[in-house]
């Protein structure tokens, strides 16, 4: 049951004379969880609004509000509070009603939407022929999280793994593999020397580029420069707003100065690296022009060259299998793995359709989308400057035209209602651009939202990063998680003060559970768009919000039953009835039936770290409970009996919202 629904459900019919239709929503927003229990569950600030609007006293309006109001049945008499404040407490006999049905239910209350849509969700989308990395943690714990809540709450869902299978970093590999490769390395582990290849490859060609491009980076900074001292050398202006003025530009063509001669720097350092490698070096002199062929290798591929098809069905199965494993350690599924090659001879059919229909047009040789003379509801109200490429010059597509194509290709599938994109903020211009062309497609009614999200940032402050510079490998991340969570393992079962129980077996099950957990909890628990430093030492914590803390916390409750040999099965049958007397007991309750309302939260703008902050006050509710609440040693049976409820919610909820995160608990640690 979703608690704050109730309330506002209530209040609109109490507000229909002072509030049209259209206004209702914006006016039920302002009811909200009560930040002080001194004040009720519920409080609501509705009527100051609308004092303003009908030019009279909120508190009046209040009182009104309130007489209107019908909430005998689940609360106690609304209070009105200050300058208007509508409070409400909700009756501990109705919430202890409410936990008995709980019980006695397997979706602990939570009701299905009588209302489902249906959901594409776009996630994770690592390019094979390379090993995953911390990058894309983010996007894949995010988007799974966001379809296990979607389908709980009874939404059709369908997720659809977006891979980077084709494209020009294909025709490196190829490249590379033709000119370059190790075979004995190959055969070995094809994954890592395919990603050894991309890697040679991309550095060579960006090496050629970056000899072409110094000396117009010198120029430019010898121009600059030059400009700076000119701007020095003049005199300053009698006015004293146009000195301002003047010292505000200086001070700007320094920073530009500044930041050039930082490019110059990085660019040459960049170039000396592979000057001062005599394999490198060699390999450079010997392939000078390795971009335009890498480019001709990527174009054979596309247009079906027996050769490159061959070497790309054959990189094919290793690679996903690699992927693959990393997913079974994530615990992640995907209802569809419809890479950008499936889309491949869908893409000239929709560039042709976006000249038919005059979105697309000529510019330069290529064919572009503008979106500066579209009406603000083709770009959702932003100003897209940039135009979007769908065809290069040479007559190549980009990823812009396989996103296109591919949202024409769900549509026709799935009609769905939604298509989420979980994609870091750096593609927000691209989202803006694709969005915009969708409406003009006639897309205008489908809901289409970037998911963004931050940056996974070191104790520097940077990216995360390896030592010599590398993206961390996500299987690296993963297997140091676990080692770290078996140390913890090991030290909380041998300082048992009845010895150590588990076998090492059992440790290293315990281990992975919970290594993995902790990276994604630590993960879920930011809000997206937020970076995050990451720490191993403060993901893997007992306390605090971590994933560690909960799985803990879920593992002391089930130790109640255990200790208390406490048939939990046969206590739920016998469903005793629930006593709310102690003021712990209340809160528990409370935050126990706020369970649906957190999911709700977790949908509004797809965040799920509203779970992981429920999860996390469900936790510390709970603590205070049992530290002031006995329960195998509570004075009667009866409640003794009510408690064990308590509890076995609690732990019940712990796992069902974890699991909703995609994480599994433990029932020991």
């Amino acid at each position: 049951m979703n608690l704050l629904a109730l309330v506002r459900e209530r209040l609109a019919a109490a507000l229909t004379p002072y509030a049209t239709p259209e206004e209702l929503p914006a006016l039920l927003e302002l009811v909200r969880p009560s930040q002080d229990a001194s004040f009720g569950d519920y409080q609501a600030n509705l009527a100051m609004p609308l004092g303003k609007k009908l030019g009279r006293p909120p508190r009046d309006i209040a009182a009104e509000i309130v007489a209107a109001l019908k909430l005998d049945d689940i609360a106690h008499p609304p209070e009105v509070a200050g300058p208007g404040f509508i409070n409400v407490r909700l009756r501990d006999d109705w919430l202890a009603g409410c936990l008995g049905r709980a019980v006695a239910d397997a979706r602990l209350g939570v009701a299905a939407t009588t209302q489902p849509r249906t959901f594409v969700i776009d996630y994770s989308a690592p390019n094979v022929a390379k090993p995953m990395h911390v990058g894309h943690i983010r996007s894949t714990v995010i988007g799974d999280a966001l379809y296990r809540t979607l389908k709980f709450l009874g939404h059709r869902t369908i997720s659809d793994n977006h891979l980077g299978d084709w494209g020009t970093q294909f025709g490196m590999i190829i490249y590379g593999y033709k000119h370059f490769r190790d075979e004995a390395a190959y055969q070995k582990s094809p994954v890592d020397e395919l990603a050894r290849l991309y890697r040679l490859v991309n550095r060579l060609v960006d090496y050629h580029e970056g000899r072409e491009r110094l000396p117009l980076l010198r120029k430019e900074l010898a121009e600059r420069e030059a400009d700076l001292r000119a701007e020095q050398a003049a005199p300053k202006a009698a006015d004293p707003q146009e000195e301002k003025k003047r010292v505000k530009a200086l001070k700007r063509l320094e920073g530009v100065v500044a930041d050039t001669r930082k490019d110059v720097d990085a660019l040459a350092e960049k170039l000396a690296a592979v000057e001062s490698d005599e394999n490198l070096a060699h390999m450079a002199w010997q392939h000078p022009h390795i971009g335009q062929a890498a480019l001709q290798e990527t174009a054979k591929l596309h247009e079906g060259d027996a050769e490159n098809l061959r070497l790309w069905h054959a990189f094919l199965p290793p690679c996903r299998e690699a992927i693959n494993v990393v997913y079974r350690r994530l615990g992640v599924t995907f209802d569809e793995t419809l890479g950008e090659s499936f889309y491949h001879d869908q893409l000239a059919g929709t560039v042709d359709d976006l000249i038919a229909r005059g979105i697309a047009r000529e510019s330069d040789g290529a064919l572009c989308v503008f979106f500066d003379t579209l009406p603000v509801t083709a770009t959702g109200g932003k100003k897209i400057d940039a135009p979007m490429i769908v065809r290069k010059k040479d007559g190549a597509f980009l990823y812009a035209t396989t996103d296109l194509a591919t949202i024409e290709y769900r549509m026709k599938r799935w009609q769905p209602d939604a298509i989420l994109y979980v994609v870091d903020h750096r593609q927000s211009l691209h989202f803006e651009q694709l969005f915009a062309t969708a409406r003009l497609l006639g897309f205008d009614k489908l809901e289409l939202q970037h998911v963004s999200f931050g940056t996974v940032l070191g104790s520097d402050g940077r990216p995360y990063k390896t030592r010599s510079g590398d993206t961390v490998g996500l299987t690296g991340l993963l297997d140091e998680a676990v080692s770290r969570a078996r140390e913890i393992v090991s030290a909380n079962d041998e300082s048992k003060p009845s010895g150590a129980d588990l076998s090492p077996e059992r440790r290293q099950q315990i281990a992975e559970t919970v290594g993995i957990a902790a990276l994604k909890y630590a993960d879920l628990s930011q809000n997206r768009t937020s970076d995050y430093t990451f720490s191993y030492d403060k993901m893997l914590a007992m306390n605090g919000n971590t994933a560690t803390y909960m799985q803990y916390a879920y593992a002391r409750v089930r130790s109640i039953f255990r200790r208390g040999q406490v048939d939990v099965e046969a206590l739920r049958a016998s469903a005793p009835a629930v006593a709310l007397d102690a003021p712990a007991e209340q809160a528990l309750a409370r935050q126990l039936l706020r369970f649906e309302e957190a999911l709700a939260s977790v949908l509004t703008d797809y965040r799920p770290h509203q779970l992981t902050t429920y999860l996390w006050d469900l936790a510390n509710t709970y603590s205070t409970f049992f530290e002031q609440c006995p329960v195998l040693k509570a004075e009667t049976p009866a409640v003794r009996d009510s408690r064990l409820l308590l509890c076995d919610l609690t732990a019940r909820t712990i796992k069902q919202g974890l699991e909703l995160l995609g994480i599994g608990v433990v029932e020991q640690m």
